[in-house]
């Protein structure tokens, strides 16, 4: 999942910056960081196939943990500023970390109960450190190295995220799905005894438990590393200058908060019920372990799109390539809700292609023309992020009119980021002719 981009301080004056070796150092750092919370998230992916089998749970409560996921993004995104502004942003991303390990560490103690709340919680955790991450970190990657490159240091970190969503599903089949009898058993086979679910849920320990000790490891070479002073912020504009501009005068920014928002109920959607999706009799057919090989097809797919992405945007306009993703998309979806057998499985997977550019170029068709009211504009983006937590809705539909059914959802999702491409991102007249003068 892409992570989101906030405004950033102003980058260190040249004659203060450090030497190219500690930008290098520091940047090597904070693509780690982008690594680990897109490696963490989409872990999740494999996890909820796990935790149905292990809790017996619906659809609806199953996805209620990565709606638990979300929330905390919205809960602890605030608290995370104040934090930052209270302690410094480095002191912050050790913080985030710690956050993260605990949380950890507490998915173990859920698996020894084991215990469906405790699991809810130790997310919850997780997530709130994440989101501490988030704020902290994309301001560090804007001051470490020259100012003219900070945008290609912007797309190298998020590409790191790509990466370790990438990557997770393969961890998660192995060590989690590939490590338990649910994970491997074939598609309807019988319910699991008591033992069995005992044993599935304590094979959750060792990945959690590896992730915790790199969690840390990587909060104390954070807290050793002499990461590049942030330097002063840009300061706001003064209240005056933004008492002349309104918001609600910004029509791409008004559609574009329900658009991110409604594209993380499509992404996360996707994600969470992939698995379960892939491996039913009459689509894959396949165990969850195999299916979570194909996963990683699917945000393979996300990371390939981003760098296809970029290069269509510097010859097309941006609402163009975003209108030809959602109507692709839309597309796929319907074939993955009606087709069946291998048609419906690529389909799904297809999908990931058409979401690679979603969220970032909605953002920035968000923020466009907003002057002294950038800042503003950006946090209301942002806090859109937790639209992934309504992922629950599709739960519901999917159990009262069948999983595959649920994703005519999806396809109505990327129904409104069309119109947004088409009419919802234009910049109001007047505001154009504001620009104008």
């Amino acid at each position: 999942m892409a992570a989101p981009v906030i405004a950033a301080p102003a980058p260190v004056a040249s004659g203060d910056s450090p030497d190219n070796g500690r930008y290098r150092s520091a940047l090597t750092l904070l693509a780690s960081l982008f690594f680990m919370w897109g490696f963490i998230t989409v872990i999740n992916n494999t996890l909820l196939p796990h935790l149905r089998s292990v809790f017996d749970l619906s659809y609806t409560q199953t996805t209620l943990i990565e709606s638990v996921w979300f929330i905390a993004y919205f809960v602890a995104s605030i608290p995370s500023a104040k934090l930052i502004e209270r302690i410094g942003y480095q002191r912050s991303l050790v913080v985030g970390l710690v956050i993260m390990a605990a949380g950890a560490l507490g998915m173990i103690v859920a698996a020894r109960i084991p215990s469906y709340g405790v699991t809810l919680f130790a997310l919850f955790v997780i997530a709130s450190g994440i989101t501490l991450l988030q704020v902290a970190a994309n301001p560090y990657v804007a001051v470490v190295g020259k100012p003219e490159t900070a945008s290609s240091r912007l797309n190298l970190v998020q590409a790191f995220n790509s990466l370790g969503a990438t990557l997770a599903p393969l961890f998660g089949g192995y060590l989690i799905l590939g490590r338990s009898t649910s994970g491997t058993a074939a598609a309807g086979a019988a319910a699991l005894t008591p033992a069995q679910r005992l044993a599935d849920a304590q094979s959750v320990q060792l990945p959690y438990l590896i992730v915790a000790v790199v969690l840390v490891v990587l909060a104390v070479v954070i807290a050793r590393s002499p990461l590049p002073a942030m330097g002063a912020a840009t300061k706001r504009n003064a209240k005056a200058e933004r008492a002349n501009h309104s918001l609600w005068s910004h029509r791409n920014l008004i559609f574009g908060i329900p658009a991110i928002f409604i594209y993380l109920i499509a992404e996360i959607g996707v994600g969470n019920l992939f698995i379960n999706f892939i491996s039913q009799p009459e689509i894959g057919s396949t165990t969850h372990e195999q299916a979570s090989h194909y996963l990683f097809l699917l945000w393979g797919g996300m990371m390939v799109g981003r760098f296809v992405g970029s290069y269509l945007m510097q010859r097309i306009p941006a609402e163009h390539v975003l209108a030809a993703a959602s109507i692709g998309a839309c597309v796929v979806m319907l074939i993955a809700t009606f087709a069946t057998g291998h048609v419906a499985m690529w389909a799904l997977i297809s999908v990931g292609l058409f979401h690679s550019i979603m969220f970032p170029t909605i953002f920035t068709l968000g923020i466009r023309g907003l002057g002294p009211l950038t800042e503003e504009g950006s946090g209301l983006l942002i806090m859109a992020i937790a639209g992934g937590a309504l992922v629950i809705v599709q739960g519901k539909l999917a159990d009262m009119y069948g999983l595959q059914n649920s994703f005519l959802l999806t396809a109505a999702c990327e129904l409104y980021v069309l119109f947004y491409a088409v009419w919802g991102c234009r910049v109001s007249a007047e505001v154009a002719a504001q620009e104008a003068v």
